[in-house]
């Protein structure tokens, strides 16, 4: 690098510099400086096609500040250059970034951009954050930003999208982000955020018949339309897997015969990211990704290596040796072979190992695969304050606090959902280690006692509100609604029915004061109730009172019924009733030897 004064003419704004695209900057901070002393800290160049001439690389606000005060003065005063080599477009860069990331940090779409033009340029990750201070998964994360249409960075780079909804779009597929991008434009409609948003993406509950690979008239299952049959949905998610992957099975043998050198599955636990391999052909190795997703959507990336394959053989063609990929030893075919047979003997001796079974159980609860589909609870709600009242409840505190000690023993982020929707949380939102496995093998580490704590974790956050299951669960443990709720404004702007406003007036005042107020309007008896469970305006305060739709178990204040509550009890009581099923193992009884004969008679 050496230094020289080069005129303003021979100087222009290099594309390699990270801030090039953006209009002119704003330089009033600078001007009084330069028009009193000019431009005293060297910009950074490197020569260009031009003849003596050089793009600017880092000092692009000292170009245009010294450019307008060669024109208010009309004496174009020459540059301080620090020049660089020419042709080394991944230094310029990178010079360029350090330049403007030490004066004014830029946003991260911008970092994006040029990251994105380094990776290009052959820079590896871990040079990148070595070279900027930063961490490999800071890296990871900004470059993951590519995954995102155009318009959804647009809107995080004007900070109309939060961070955790972008980091959770870029796990999208580009048909998810067009569909949340339609949520998020209809007025009428919510498009979810935060690990809602991670819960709408992985839910695989709802399988659109699009999806599907295979021919519908030859498909056995159910398939269920909406009012307008205008979309359909496979009814079983699991017979749909079937019959997908079977395409995907016979599409995959049909690209290893066309002479690709391999077909990698990309499960829906994970996510094929282009910004991480490079296009190659098949000629020279290239490979083909099949992109599961829990939608069912499948995409086919044709040509791909991972980029230090790709290196690795340019380099080896440089040197005359051409790399070639080595197809695997064995056809998918006989990989179905082996894993099925393996399969057969694992699940028999299995049987014998019922702890074992336990963990692997619970591991599949918390990291889902295929044939599991446990989603979380999403406590949803379009009303603000309803949310925030459960989200501020006694019941969600003691639940996180629990929560938080008994899943540390397995390494979960305690700030993060222990399940989003079947799936663990990746990188460091999620438990330590990678996926199933590493749950189960953590699992064999606990005691059993340790085990059933993290089941009760787990089975709380998957259980689903408004359910006949909550309601059997609440009545077989005894819960007392009046320790975990409280009569708050959320609630009381909800009590709109002036009948079961006086009911709930003579619950906690009396059925006196109820007969005197029975004429007032419903804000007078929801101040009575306020009044009385306050204790104030001299009313005598009462304790832990919860309306009957909220008790175990619940019932109504009218005949008017269109209680979820109470028919979910209902539905409870009538299980009840049912006889439970002969135990095989017990031994027959006396009359059983007889059973045959008595009926036949």
């Amino acid at each position: 690098m050496k230094l020289e004064f080069i005129a303003l003419d021979k100087l222009v704004i290099s594309s390699a510099n990270m801030r090039s695209a953006k209009r002119p900057p704003d330089v009033s901070d600078l001007l009084p400086t330069v028009r009193a002393r000019g431009v005293l800290q060297p910009i950074i160049v490197r020569p260009n096609c031009a003849p003596d001439g050089f793009e600017i690389l880092a000092g692009r606000r000292r170009f245009h500040a010294a450019s307008i005060v060669a024109q208010e003065s009309g004496q174009a005063e020459p540059m301080p250059c620090a020049i660089l080599e020419a042709g080394d477009d991944a230094a310029a860069i990178e010079a360029s970034m350090i330049e403007n990331m030490a004066r004014l940090d830029p946003d991260e779409v911008t970092r994006w951009a040029s990251f994105t033009r380094l990776v290009k340029e052959g820079r590896a990750i871990e040079d990148i954050a070595a070279t900027f201070g930063l961490p490999d998964l800071a890296v990871r994360r900004i470059l993951a930003l590519g995954n995102l249409l155009p318009r959804i960075r647009d809107l995080y780079a004007r900070d109309e999208i939060d961070r955790a909804t972008v980091r959770h779009l870029t796990m999208a597929s580009k048909a998810q982000q067009k569909t949340w991008l339609a949520l998020r434009e209809d007025p009428e409609a919510y498009a979810p955020i935060g690990h809602q948003l991670k819960a709408w993406l992985f839910g695989g509950q709802s399988i659109a018949v699009k999806q599907a690979l295979f021919d519908i008239a030859t498909y056995p299952g159910q398939i269920v339309a909406d009012l307008f049959g205008e979309d359909g949905y496979f009814a079983d998610a699991d017979a749909f897997w079937t019959a997908q992957q079977a395409v995907i099975d016979a599409r995959r043998d049909a690209y290893l015969e066309a002479g690709w050198s391999d077909v990698v599955i990309v499960p829906t636990s994970e996510q094929f990211h282009e910004w991480e391999y490079e296009k190659t052909a098949k000629r020279k190795g290239g490979r083909v990704y099949v992109d599961l997703r829990s939608n069912g959507e499948v995409t086919f990336h044709e040509g791909y290596l991972s980029r230090k394959e790709a290196q690795k053989a340019v380099r080896g063609e440089a040197n005359g040796a051409g790399t070639k990929i080595a197809r695997p030893e064995v056809t998918s075919t006989m990989q179905t072979y082996i894993d099925l047979h393996r399969h057969a003997a694992v699940r028999a001796a299995l049987t014998d190992h019922p702890g074992v079974a336990l963990r692997l159980m619970v591991a599949h609860v918390i990291a889902g695969s295929h044939l599991w589909r446990v989603s979380v609870e999403p406590q949803a709600s379009r009303n603000d304050a309803v949310r925030e009242s459960v989200e501020n409840s006694i019941a969600e505190a003691d639940f996180d606090a629990t929560r938080r000690i008994r899943l540390g023993v397995l390494g979960f982020d305690p700030e993060q959902p222990t399940l989003i929707d079947g799936r663990i949380v990746r990188d460091d939102e999620g438990p330590t280690g990678d996926g199933l496995s590493a749950i189960f093998l953590a699992l064999l580490d606990l005691s059993d006692a340790q085990v059933f704590q993290v089941i009760t974790i787990v089975m709380g956050e998957s259980l689903a509100s408004g359910s006949p299951a909550v309601e059997a669960v609440g009545q077989v443990i005894g819960v007392d609604m009046g320790i975990y709720w409280k009569a708050d404004d959320a609630f009381f702007d909800l009590v709109r029915d002036k009948e079961v406003l006086g009911r709930i007036v003579a619950e906690v005042a009396g059925e006196a004061v109820a007969k005197a107020n029975v004429g007032e309007k419903t804000k007078v008896l929801k101040k009575i109730v306020r009044d009385h469970l306050d204790g104030a305006e001299g009313r005598t305060k009462v304790e832990h009172w919860v309306p009957r739709w909220m008790a175990f178990p619940p019932s109504a204040y009218t005949e008017r019924g269109g209680v979820g509550t109470v028919r979910a009890a209902a539905m409870v009581e009538a299980a009840r009733s049912v006889p439970p099923a002969p135990d095989p193992d017990a031994p027959p009884s006396a009359d059983a030897a007889t059973e045959p004969q008595a009926l036949a008679a």
